[in-house]
Formats: C-alpha cells, structure tokens, sequence
C-alpha cells in the first residue's frame, strides 16, 4: 500500500490535457481519511491517471471510471475486458515514423480494437495529447524527435499489462459524467472525484468539452456518500462552490510544460488535507 510520501505514478497509458498525476498525493490522504470500504467514482476519467492508482495501490474496494468519448473508452473497454494483450502488441509492434502515422490517421478503424490502438497513437503523437481533430502533431518535441518523442512502446504495454491485471477491481462505463453523479448521488459508499473537461483560450481540448457547471456543483452538492473536485481557479467556479456549500482551496501545481499554475480544490471541509505531507516537508 502507498503513503502519502510515495512517489506520484502515471499509470494511463494517455497523456491527457489536464491530466491530474500531480493530485495523486492528495487524494492518497483523502481516502485514507475516509470509512471503509470505499468506492471510487471519476466521472470524467480521461485519462484516469487519479482511478488507476488507486486500484492499482488497493487504496480503495473498487474503481468505476465514466467517459463518454467513445475513442478514449474504447481504449479503457480493450485494456479491462479481454483484449489487454492484444492491444499491447500492436504497440510494440508499430513501427513509429511520420509516414506511418499519416497512414494510420487517414484509416478508418474497422474493429474496436484497432480504434482503441489508433486512439492511443493520436494521444501520443499530437501535441499535448490532444485528441481533437485540430491538434497539430508534434513538431519539435523532446530533443528535436517529432512523433518519436512521447512513443515508449514498452512502457506503454508495461502500463496497459499492469491495469489488466487489475480488472476485477475497476469498472469502465462509456456514460456521461454528470448523468452519472446524479443517478450515484444516494450511494454513501460512493467517492467522487470530479474534475470536467475544460478549455483553454477557446481551444477544444476534447470531444464532449460543455458541461452545465453549475448544474454539476448542484449533482455534488446532493451526493450523500464523499465528494472532491479540481476545477481551473475561476472566478465562476469559485462562486459555484460558495453557493452549494463547498470550501475551496488553491493548490500550486506544475504542468506538464513544467510551468506552475494554481489549480482550485473544492471539497465539504479539509479537515483531511495536510499539505507538508503531501509535499514531503517537515
């Protein structure tokens, strides 16, 4: 089992926009603080990098992971139910270059594992992720490697091996989050992290990018079980949580480009919440 000291994985084998590894610490102590047995819910999982570690470090009963684009579940659908290994061999096996990814891009996938392999080359080979059909694919990337940069075939079949392994343990449902919060809301067992999609300066990030935010702070205000939520440190989002009880906190947190931005915690209360150790201070 993982302390809260232990180091931030990256489980997904997704680089997501938004894509939450760096709360891992503090989501490690917050369910440590709460009554077993705990089932976690990430309605808007992308990535899932928060579920998949806590399945992965047994840290909860069980995982149930909603996402309801249909390229990004069809990769969570070939991973859990069965496919796993075949899904990693067309990993290892592809041979990366930019010819080959144009090849791949202009296919239309005729079997579901084949959208599932053709959706995690697009996550790895555009920029930051993106799998909207505006995003660029690299150019420069790490070192000058264009569409080499972020393709680690091994490593990415060591993370789809290792969630596998671990499918009894998680539920992946291709749902629409906020439709789910409000039929789980009476669950008291229920833990929810809750982190919508967003958009940055007006650029889609993802396929379903427009949620009712004030009607999902509304859905989390009535869950009866545990609630936690990250949300863009706004103006808006702020006044959401002040208007269906919720206390906020501003957490600094480092993107992916290495850049520090301040990310807004919204939870009941933080009695839970010990920043010195999940920054390992003393």
């Amino acid at each position: 089992m993982a302390s809260l000291s232990s180091p931030v994985p990256t489980p997904s084998p997704f680089r997501y926009p938004g894509g939450k590894s760096w709360f891992i610490p503090y989501v490690r102590q917050w369910v440590a603080s709460l009554p077993a047995p705990v089932h976690f819910a990430e309605p808007f999982a992308g990535g899932a990098n928060v579920g998949l570690a806590l399945a992965l470090e047994d840290l909860v009963e069980h995982v149930t992971l909603v996402e309801l684009d249909k390229n990004v579940a069809s990769v969570w659908e070939a991973i859990l139910n069965g496919q796993s290994k075949a899904l990693g061999e067309r990993v290892t096996k592809f041979r990366m270059s930019k010819t080959a990814v144009m090849r791949l891009l202009r296919s239309s996938p005729r079997t579901p594992l084949t959208r599932a392999f053709v959706t995690i080359v697009k996550n790895r080979v555009r920029r930051a992720g993106i799998l909207s059909s505006t995003a660029s694919l690299l150019k420069l990337g790490e070192n000058g490697n264009g569409v080499h940069s972020r393709w680690y075939p091994q490593t990415l079949k060591d993370r789809i091996d290792a969630i596998a392994a671990k499918s009894s343990k998680i539920t992946f449902l291709c749902d629409d989050g906020l439709t789910f919060v409000k039929e789980h809301a009476p669950c008291k067992n229920f833990a929810f992290f809750i982190d919508p999609p967003y958009t940055v300066a007006g650029e889609r990030l993802y396929a379903h990018s427009e949620i009712d935010h004030e009607e999902l702070f509304k859905a989390a205000a009535s869950i009866a079980g545990n609630v936690i939520m990250t949300y863009d440190n706004s103006r808006e989002a702020r006044s959401f949580a002040r208007q269906w009880g919720f206390q906020t906190r501003r957490i600094r947190m480092r993107t992916s480009h290495h850049s520090e931005k301040m990310e807004l915690l919204i939870a009941r209360d933080f009695r839970w919440l010990n920043r010195r150790a999940v920054s390992g201070r003393k």
